[in-house]
């Protein structure tokens, strides 16, 4: 019962906050990747997933934190961003991480372009008052590539072993 609640809340939950959280502030919480890594680690020992399962687990979240984490020194993604995706892989493993990388790139494509377009145009007055809209809106702005990084896991996720009973 308490896998059933983690499996069906506890991922959507924080993917859902690290999309809002960097839409709002720009900045999504090491936290927030701690309490995904800890969800993962608890489920693990609640379903009792095996140990070579579970380091092919830590691989690909290592490897994913690897290549963003040189992303970040390179000034293409945010710290926060290269922190969700290797938590996020390490929810999927190898099984799922293709399929995740190409949704992410998909979705932050199609949100870059949307928000070029968003600083295009000319703010109306009640909007040009909020804060987190006009940093959008900024032109050379950032993007929070966040919301891009959860609408993938989110699209990914139902398919996962972890949805097995619950399967849409």
């Amino acid at each position: 019962m308490l896998s059933d609640v983690i499996r069906l809340m506890l991922f959507p939950a924080l993917m859902a906050f690290a999309a809002s959280s960097d839409l709002f502030t720009m900045t999504i919480s090491n936290r927030l990747s701690l309490a995904l890594a800890g969800g993962f680690f608890l489920l693990t020992i609640l379903t009792g997933m095996s140990l070579p399962a579970i380091g092919m687990h830590l691989a690909a979240a290592a490897l994913v934190l690897a290549i963003s984490f040189g992303f970040f020194a390179m000034g293409w993604i945010g710290g926060g961003d290269a922190k969700l995706a290797a938590a996020t892989a390490l929810w999927f493993g190898f099984d799922y991480l293709l399929d995740y990388l190409v949704y992410a790139s998909l979705f932050g494509g199609v949100l870059t372009l949307l928000l070029i377009q968003f600083r295009r145009l000319p703010l109306p007055g009640p909007l040009a008052r909020q804060t987190w809209i006009l940093r959008l809106h900024e032109a050379g702005g950032g993007v929070p590539y966040g919301i891009a990084l959860a609408a993938a896991a989110l699209a990914v996720y139902p398919k996962t072993g972890w949805m097995p009973a619950f399967r849409i």
